[in-house]
């Protein structure tokens, strides 16, 4: 079982910066595949970025391509999320997820992964 924690949501201005992160609890973590996702009031839960163990090859939605970085640290045991030029519409309630298995044809689905954080909600204002 693995235990994520998301932290460094706010409020923030249009344009502005923030960095999102996600602490596991075991290191189990370092071998699973990492995601953040993000919920949108009345809106489905949906994908922004994925980073693979190994190769740490990285993935984004297009939404968020050239403004969001995804990036891990397996001495921490973390995961984070660089945030800029943020929009209003980047305002949502973000989630970090763990998977044993992902390929880039799954990893857009929320039960290819198999453990979840609480969220950290991001507002962006105009």
């Amino acid at each position: 079982q693995v235990r994520l924690v998301e932290s460094g949501g706010g409020l923030v201005q249009t344009g502005g910066s923030l960095k999102l992160s996600c602490a596991a609890s075991e290191r189990a973590f370092n071998n699973y595949a990492a995601a953040w996702f993000r919920q949108a009031p009345g809106k489905e839960r949906e994908f922004v970025a994925m980073i693979k163990i190994g190769t740490l090859t990285t993935f984004a939605a297009d939404s968020v391509k050239g403004r969001f970085t995804i990036s891990r640290d397996y001495a921490k045991k973390t995961m984070s999320l660089q945030m800029n030029s943020l929009k209003p519409e980047d305002t949502a309630v973000y989630y970090c997820a763990a998977a044993s298995s992902i390929t880039s044809a799954t990893m857009r689905r929320l039960e290819s992964y198999e453990f979840w954080g609480q969220g950290t909600q991001v507002s962006v204002s105009s």
